[in-house]
């Protein structure tokens, strides 16, 4: 009987699938996609049908990885809630996407300075967060109080892109922050004293 032949979706899946694991295992730069036809038994052709080259692929995860991450942060985009509830929860959330995400997004972080698509793709996806932080800052007059004649976004973008570097510190085991309640305490105490200039009870 003649093996079942995938199809198109299957191998796409298996692609990304394999790069996943093996960025668990191996730093990007050393990846190969000669690596990626091993681990995802696909052959070159059908690799290069899919993805001009690895950093395509890895473009894909990330964005998968990100909009997970958008998720993540509606706790405290919702003007409703609680901004500073909001908060811990994102973080906690957050920190658990990176971990589950550890292999992709410290690849992104990386390699994004050294490829120019990839620096693309990133700037894109941490401005996406920083949008979002702006407009929950701009919604909310408490913050809005403590804030008057701050640079908004600057502001904004020192959260986000200090959170980045956090998250990636936790997801490559560098202590202190591969300790969870200590990234969540840390991100939650320099989120509420930017924006209200209050300390919050450690969790």
């Amino acid at each position: 009987m003649p093996a079942r032949r995938a199809h198109a979706p299957e191998l796409h899946k298996r692609i990304l699938d394999a790069t996943r694991t093996l960025l668990d295992e191996i730093n990007f730069d050393a990846l190969t996609v000669a690596d990626i036809l091993t681990a995802a038994q696909v052959s070159r052709a059908s690799f290069y049908f899919y993805f001009p080259s690895k950093q395509a692929v890895l473009g894909e995860l990330v964005r998968a990885a990100v909009g997970q991450g958008q998720d993540a942060a509606e706790p405290y985009l919702d003007p409703d809630g609680d901004p500073i509830d909001g908060l811990r929860h994102g973080i906690r959330t957050g920190a658990n996407l990176w971990r589950e995400n550890a292999g992709v997004l410290v690849a992104i972080v990386d390699a994004w300075q050294s490829d120019a698509d990839l620096r693309a793709l990133w700037l894109a996806q941490m401005d996406t967060f920083t949008d979002a932080t702006v407009a929950r800052i701009t919604a909310d007059p408490r913050a809005m109080a403590y804030l008057e004649g701050h640079d908004i976004r600057a502001i904004a973008a020192t959260l986000t892109w200090t959170g980045e570097r956090l998250y990636y510190l936790a997801a490559a085991e560098v202590p202190p922050f591969d300790d969870d309640k200590t990234l969540i305490d840390a991100l939650t105490h320099s989120w509420t004293s930017t924006l209200y200039g209050i300390a919050t009870p450690r969790s």
